[in-house]
């Protein structure tokens, strides 16, 4: 994969994801959150966080994806990566299907590919103020755009936090957790997702369709 930086383009061919999942800085909102998943049949975490290991490949710069069935949602991350001896912050959607998900969480972060924007950060130099970097999220439908999620890095449990429990070697990758939804997890043909620096007034961007294929039995 390339990435765009302040540095140049780099180059990187992953060779590990990582996808943390109960991320959440408020434990008894996620508690609380957990608690209403398991009254809907979705299994309890074994711990807070919990660091799924998921395929590599699964990471696309692809303008759309193909998933199968119409149970499927993405979720706006923060992404890390770990390239050319450096550490990079980026943006990334980890899509899940939430029909799977009722039976179990790691099968359904797997079988979905996980959309990356083009556009990496220096951690190092944002590592000061990560907490006010904002993350949303649009879906598509009704001839528009509906914002979906909103906030920022602060309702996340801090990043550097989440390295220490998971580090990163060269080429390693990690979604780090995400909002809630405004109205309720739901599928959408389409997303649209940014991570804003507010003080140095730029934005990393990334948007990709969804394309549903028939279950067949």
């Amino acid at each position: 994969m390339r990435f765009e930086t302040d540095n140049g383009a780099v180059d990187v061919l992953p060779t590990a994801l990582t996808v943390a999942g109960w991320t959440g800085r408020d434990v008894a909102a996620v508690e609380h959150h957990i608690d209403e998943l398991a009254a809907l049949g979705v299994p309890r975490p074994s711990t807070v966080p919990l660091y799924y290991a998921c395929a590599p490949a699964l990471l696309t710069g692809a303008s759309a994806i193909d998933v199968l069935g119409e149970e499927t949602s993405g979720e706006v991350e923060p992404f890390l990566l770990r390239a050319g001896g450096a550490l990079w912050l980026g943006l990334g959607s980890d899509h899940t299907d939430r029909g799977l998900e009722a039976t179990s969480v790691a099968h359904s972060k797997q079988i979905c590919a996980k959309p990356i924007a083009g556009t990496l950060w220096a951690f190092d130099a944002l590592a000061g103020r990560l907490d006010a970097l904002e993350l949303r999220s649009w879906i598509a439908g009704g001839g528009g755009w509906t914002l979906y999620q909103e906030g920022t890095l602060a309702a996340i449990r801090p990043l550097a936090e989440l390295l220490a429990a998971a580090p990163l070697g060269e080429g390693e990758a990690m979604l780090c957790g995400t909002l809630p939804a405004i109205g309720g997890v739901r599928p959408a043909p389409a997303w649209r997702m940014e991570l804003r620096d507010p003080v140095e007034g730029r934005a990393i961007a990334l948007e990709y369709a969804v394309r549903s294929l028939p279950v067949r039995a």
